[in-house]
């Protein structure tokens, strides 16, 4: 009997928990690029879940994202570079007077990812 090799998660794997943890996100919270990337496993890489968000299709909202500091540093990705911020806040998101979202309000911290 032959022994069966595990497979290596692969770019697409690694994009779908992104997408499954982004999509948990609740209605009127953000999450912060590190937040997501801690519980994909790689902590140091924040970049690499702006990259796999960059490509994510509409079902997944993206909008609620943010730096650590609250920035809407991924709004450059929407098109216009305000429908990130009108989306938040429709959602009722509220943001500081250096555009930056209230993190003490509206911050959701994802839990360890479980596949």
């Amino acid at each position: 009997m032959k022994k069966q090799l595990k497979k290596k998660p692969g770019k697409q794997d690694f994009f779908n928990k992104v997408y499954e943890i982004a999509k948990k996100i609740p209605y009127g919270k953000v999450t912060t690029y590190g937040h997501i990337a801690e519980v994909c496993g790689i902590k140091s890489s924040a970049r690499t879940i702006g990259w796999a968000l960059n490509g994510c299709g509409q079902d997944i909202p993206a909008h609620r994202v943010v730096n650590r500091y609250g920035a809407l540093t991924g709004k450059i990705h929407f098109g216009d570079p305000n429908l990130m911020e009108e989306l938040l806040k429709s959602e009722g998101v509220e943001f500081d007077e250096k555009g930056c979202v209230n993190l003490e309000k509206h911050l959701w911290i994802p839990k360890i990812y479980s596949s």
